[in-house]
């Protein structure tokens, strides 16, 4: 028996016609106890390293302050953790029924580059619990948070534990029952107060030097900061996991709490011609570029409360910050040309 061309074109249209067909009959086993046979597990870790390889390429890694590495590590305690273990942090049994089960991190650390540690870290892993960072618009944290991971493997316990929350949790708790023994929801607020002290310390003085200080801001702008982050009008993948379960009226709590603290002047020293020229710009401005004196809305006299004082933050902090801010808006406008090209484009076809 001969085999034409139309047997071959009649066999390779039955194909998905007889997944179909396995798929409906429901023979096909989908449960994780099972695991995967051998050749089935190959198959997909070739294909996903095979695919991080390639959408890797062109990626290089920026300076990271190490300052960033802290909040990561706080982050990686909060929200991977849970997963991947960490430094005396086993995986529980549940996770390891998973199927695929989320590895230990830290022996395979070594077996990616940078870029592809980014590029897992931002757009996750399909059929994997992997996900995405929360916010696509924050590189930078991505960033912190591939610099942490390259220092996982070198982390003791103890040190891994005072990177992520710098005090026990029972310190915490103690000292967030002493802040506000009759509020209403008291444990609630001990819970996310904790989760707070992981970045910013239970005074709200920032636990690195890209953190910002919270202590004695107003209570508008930090109440405001926080409903942005829970809206996500205000990118960033690590505060939007650290209030994910918090309610309007315990972010209205916490802002009152970091609003009641004292406020502590930095009393680090920087280059003389450096700050002289910061001073200028922040009380005059820079006319002939259009920039405004940073104190016009920044400053505490008289201000509205909305805006953030930025006397006592970091040098640090506020560069990243403003390097952010700039990210961003260049993105904008990117997308924001990429829209009106595309409308353009379609009324000149139509």
């Amino acid at each position: 028996m001969r085999l034409g061309w139309r047997h071959l074109v009649v066999a390779v249209a039955g194909v998905p016609v007889a997944a179909v067909l396995v798929a409906w009959s429901g023979l096909f086993d989908v449960g994780a106890s099972s695991g995967h046979w051998r050749i089935t597990d190959w198959f997909l870790h070739f294909a996903m390293r095979s695919s991080v390889r390639t959408h890797a390429l062109g990626i290089d890694m920026p300076p990271v302050d190490t300052g960033a590495v802290q909040p990561a590590a706080a982050h990686y305690a909060r929200g991977c953790a849970i997963c991947h273990g960490g430094p005396g942090v086993p995986r529980p049994a549940s996770v390891r029924a998973m199927l695929p089960q989320p590895p230990d991190l830290a022996p395979l650390i070594g077996t990616w580059t940078d870029a592809q540690l980014y590029w897992i870290v931002k757009h996750g892993v399909r059929f994997t619990g992997m996900p995405a960072w929360p916010s696509q618009d924050r590189d930078d944290e991505v960033w912190a948070m591939v610099a942490f991971l390259r220092k996982l493997s070198r982390l003791d316990s103890k040190t891994y534990r005072q990177l992520s929350s710098g005090n026990p949790a029972e310190d915490v708790t103690f000292r967030a029952t002493a802040v506000l023994p009759s509020r209403p929801g008291n444990a609630a607020f001990k819970m996310a107060l904790a989760d707070c002290a992981r970045c910013h310390g239970m005074e709200g003085q920032g636990r690195s030097r890209v953190m910002p200080v919270i202590a004695g801001q107003s209570e508008s702008y930090l109440r405001a900061s926080l409903e942005a982050y829970a809206r996500g009008q205000r990118p960033s993948g690590i505060m939007e996991l650290a209030i994910e379960k918090t309610g309007s009226a315990l972010r209205a709590e916490l802002a009152s709490y970091f609003a009641s603290q004292s406020r502590r002047q930095d009393s680090s020293t920087d280059n003389e011609q450096l700050v002289a020229r910061g001073e200028k710009i922040a009380e005059q401005g820079i006319p002939s570029a259009k920039v405004p004196p940073c104190l016009e809305c920044h400053d505490g006299r008289g201000r509205n409360r909305i805006y953030p004082l930025l006397f006592g933050q970091r040098s640090a902090y506020l560069e990243s910050q403003l390097r952010v801010a700039w990210q961003l808006i260049m993105r904008m406008a990117c997308q924001r040309f990429q829209r009106v090209s595309r409308a353009l484009y379609l009324r000149m076809c139509s």
